[in-house]
């Protein structure tokens, strides 16, 4: 019998994994990994790459990107998007809905997974919209196809409507049937609009008063709130950008009680604080904001013992003229985050912070696992799809906001210095940055990942009790 050929061969890497690092080479076959060990034992392949010297990553999972395609193209749109994203290890995006016009139908669902698959050089997920307006769609966007769903607690871009306690509850009723995953912007929404407003009539209009708009007691109560609902339902549901030591508590002793919480924080809750607002006024604006000094060690400590599962960036891309209004409450919030947030996070494993196989732990494994993709995605095995991230963590390097690949030229990362960056991106077997440069042909080249997860089976929680049970018994 003949031997099988390979497509690809990578060897003589440093191959990681969530718990170890391992010399080895990689056979790659139909777009998924053949066999992994000793490069004497890989078969015969029709190419070959030598990686001595270089580590290979399962490439990452940003489960938390503003890609702006449809409504907002002059910010971003799927290919400069995934462009950035392959440019920074990253081989699968989830798209948020806050496009114009939202992702809340089945209908525009429908046409945003045409305009991805047409752009994308990457995988990607995309996610519903879930709010009192969109209950009734959930069946047909999860026939649909999404990843899971978003709902707005809080206000931010693009308006979005907060729904209030009661459709909150409604919300994840019907979604924890469907064992979807809901991401939560975690804010109350009551607060912060009575703050600003009270704000914005006394004329305070500085960075600052962004932050007093949105105290920490804002994502403390959000989180709360929603992790009782989530344990009342049986909703699976997960917390966005985490920026505050406080939230670590709920978020805690939710988990504790067994609620099916899992949350995530961004590099620049992590690396900045208060102290750059000055430094870069305006840009460091997002939500939720950026917050005091205090609140990173914290954060960090969780990043790394597992309460927080999930580093993502909140890919927030806009133009300088919208990130450098004088009136805070006028500039957009966000900023891009895709192309940077492995260089930043390599240059913490350098310094000793966390281990490599940490890193991939909270990048690629426990994104796969939490959305029910691994182990197609986010893993190095043999049956794995071939997302690799190669990466030099001897190299160093300075973010250039004009370089980077997102059509958003403005950042607080500019000038920037890095130790450890993706030299090499492959997505399903092909290369999609080579020797830092984007391989064009690839445009099109991504699919969404909706065909291949597999979410547990929901366990729903008092379901005599949902808004569908008691208007049913009463009709």
């Amino acid at each position: 019998m003949n031997a099988v050929t390979a497509d690809l061969v990578i060897r003589n890497g440093k191959v990681v994994s969530p718990d170890a690092v391992i010399e080895a080479s990689i056979a790659i076959k139909d777009g998924r990994i053949l066999a992994i060990g000793a490069d004497s034992a890989m078969p015969p392949a029709k190419e070959t790459f030598d990686a001595t010297g270089l580590h290979i990553l399962p490439g990452a999972i940003d489960d938390h990107v503003h890609f702006r395609d449809p409504g907002y193209p002059h910010k971003e749109d799927w290919e400069s998007g995934t462009a950035a994203a392959a440019f920074g290890g990253v081989t699968c995006v989830f798209d948020m809905p806050n496009t114009i016009p939202p992702t809340g139908t089945a209908e525009i669902l429908a046409a945003k997974h045409e305009i991805a698959a047409a752009k994308a050089h990457i995988d990607f997920g995309l996610y519903g919209l879930l709010g009192d307006d969109t209950i009734a769609n959930v069946p047909a966007l999860v026939d649909g196809g999404v990843i899971g769903f978003k709902l707005y607690m809080g206000n931010t871009f693009g308006k979005i409507p907060s729904p209030d306690t009661g459709a909150t509850l409604e919300c994840f009723e019907v979604v924890a049937a469907t064992g979807k995953r809901i991401s939560l912007h975690a804010e109350n929404n009551d607060i912060m609009e009575r703050r600003q407003k009270r704000l914005m009539a006394a004329g305070i209009r500085d960075q600052f008063a962004h932050l007093a708009a949105r105290p920490p007691v804002v994502a403390v109560e959000a989180v709360s709130r929603a992790a009782i609902l989530a344990e009342w339902t049986g909703a699976r549901i997960h917390v966005l950008h985490i920026s505050t030591a406080d939230e670590l508590r709920p978020l805690r002793e939710a988990k504790a009680r067994g609620v099916d919480i899992t949350g995530e924080t961004c590099p620049h809750y992590l690396m900045l604080s208060t102290e750059d607002y000055t430094r870069v006024p305006g840009v460091i604006a997002v939500n939720p904001p950026v917050r005091e000094k205090h609140n990173q060690e914290p954060i960090w400590q969780a990043l790394l013992d597992g309460s927080i599962d999930v580093i993502a960036t909140d890919h927030a891309p806009h133009t300088p003229e919208e990130k450098t209004r004088n009136d805070i409450w006028t500039v957009d919030c966000g900023f891009p985050g895709v192309e940077t947030q492995m260089p930043l996070m390599l240059t913490e494993v350098n310094a000793g912070r966390m281990t490599i196989c940490d890193y991939v732990r909270m990048s690629a494994y426990n994104p796969a696992r939490i959305w029910g993709l691994y182990p197609r995605k986010g893993a190095l095995l043999p049956g794995s799809d071939a997302d690799i991230a190669i990466v030099d963590l001897s190299r160093t390097h300075a973010i250039r906001d004009a370089e980077t690949q997102s059509r958003s030229k403005i950042s607080p990362w500019d000038g920037r210095a890095v130790k450890g960056l993706p030299i090499h991106t492959l997505v399903r077997g092909r290369f999609v940055m080579k020797d830092r440069t984007l391989v064009t042909e690839t445009k099109g080249w991504g699919r969404s990942v909706h065909t291949i997860q597999k979410m547990p089976k929901p366990t729903v929680r008092h379901a005599e009790h949902s808004m569908q049970s008691i208007t049913n018994a009463r009709s």
